[in-house]
Order: C-alpha cells, then sequence, then structure tokens
C-alpha cells in the first residue's frame, strides 16, 4: 500500500498523520521495523529531516520506538492518551476523589508554609468570590476555583499546583452544570461563604489541622459545603 506523497505544510504534521494512519491502520503491526528514513522520505516526498520530527512524535504519542543500531520498531498500534486528555474524559466525581487527596494536603501545608503574600492572595480571592455572587453561574465558579488555587499555591509545591491546574477545565465544567441542574444559589448566591472565610482564617491562623479539616469536609459533602 503507497503512502502517497503529502502535500507542502505543515510537512511535519501530515508525514506525522501519514505514518501514524499505517500503523493504527494494520499497515506495521506491533514488531514491524519501519522503512529507513531515506525510503519513507522519498514515499512520502519531503526531507529526512521531516520524517525525523515526525517519527519522534509518535515516539512521544507511545507507537514507535528506536533501537539503537536496529532501527525504528512499532510498539503500539494505538496512542498513549496524554493526561489532559485523559481528565477530560474522566467522570467529575473520579476527579473530585483525587481533587480532595491534592487540595486536602495542599491547605495542610498552605497553612505551614503561607507568606504575609499569600495571606494576602487569600483574602483578596475571597473577597473576589463574595463579589461574584452577584454575578451569574460561571462567575461565581471562576472565583471559587481562584480562591481554591491560592490555597495550593500557598503551599509552595509545584508538583501540587501543577496537578490542580490540570483539574481545573473539567472541574468548572462539571461544577456550572452542577449549579445549573441543582439551583444551589437561587437562595444562596454566596453558596459556602462561611466554609470559605474559615479555611482562609485556618490558613492564615496557621493551623493546618483545622485547614485540612474544613476542605475535608466541604469536598466531601459539595451540596452542603462550599462547593457546588
Amino acid at each position: 500500500m503507497p503512502l502517497g506523497a503529502v502535500r507542502p505544510s505543515p510537512l511535519v504534521e501530515q508525514a506525522t498523520a501519514r505514518l501514524r494512519e499505517q500503523i493504527t491502520g494494520g499497515h506495521w503491526p506491533v514488531g514491524t521495523r519501519l522503512p529507513g528514513e531515506t525510503t519513507l522520505a522519498k514515499e512520502l516526498g519531503v526531507g529526512r529531516s521531516t520524517v525525523r520530527e515526525a517519527l519522534r512524535a509518535l515516539s512521544g504519542a507511545g507507537l514507535v520506538r528506536p533501537r539503537q543500531g536496529a532501527g525504528v520498531f512499532v510498539i503500539a498500534t494505538e496512542p498513549v492518551e496524554d493526561w489532559p486528555a485523559r481528565l477530560r474524559r474522566a467522570a467529575v466525581t473520579d476527579v473530585y476523589e483525587v481533587r480532595m487527596a491534592v487540595e486536602v494536603h495542599a491547605a495542610r501545608l498552605a497553612a505551614q508554609r503561607r507568606t504575609d503574600d499569600d495571606i494576602t492572595a487569600l483574602h483578596t480571592a475571597l473577597a473576589g468570590r463574595r463579589a461574584a455572587a452577584a454575578g451569574d453561574d460561571a462567575a461565581f465558579v471562576d472565583a471559587d476555583i481562584a480562591l481554591h488555587a491560592a490555597v495550593v499555591a500557598a503551599a509552595h509545591n509545584p508538583v501540587l499546583t501543577d496537578l490542580f491546574t490540570q483539574f481545573v477545565p473539567v472541574l468548572r465544567d462539571g461544577l456550572v452544570d452542577l449549579l445549573a441542574l441543582t439551583g444551589l444559589r437561587t437562595d444562596e448566591p454566596g453558596h459556602g461563604d462561611a466554609a470559605h472565610a474559615a479555611l482562609v482564617r485556618a490558613v492564615a491562623d496557621g493551623d493546618a489541622a483545622g485547614a485540612a479539616e474544613i476542605l475535608r469536609a466541604e469536598l466531601t459533602d459539595p451540596f452542603g459545603g462550599t462547593e457546588e
């Protein structure tokens, strides 16, 4: 089955897609050694550097693996799903369980490590959440997440911060939908204000156990606590 020449621009993306089709379509099964760069370049009508970049992309997707002195071999026919893609597919309840582990620990660390700037940021975020109570659900969720992000940031652990950042898109969509379905803010526009204020106070006071417990209770009972 001939590969067929690709049209100009963007060559690497086109070459990668063409090679991926050969692998996922079963033309090159697992264990197959791919043709050399020169052969692939000729069939695709591109330079060897383009082929090299395409193979690097396929390697990053978990489809091929180079073996020193032996060539490039197919190791899978389906690309490895990256973390953001997996999170986008995940159920909000599953993300919430992991979020609890991340945020509760972050709250404990935040109470131990917060700086004056962190405390200022927390009070600013709390004020922003209160102001957002007058807005729509999306604005309120954004302000709520911003406060939680400030708590995580105060832990001064870049890995925890990165994990929370990865959760945000899924959380935001799920929380906006939850508010629309339940109408939690109908009678209480600033839903969960007292618990959030207590969380900020615990972190600012250096109460690690208290901060962790407040956040644990909040995430365990989103309908009765802060989370929408």
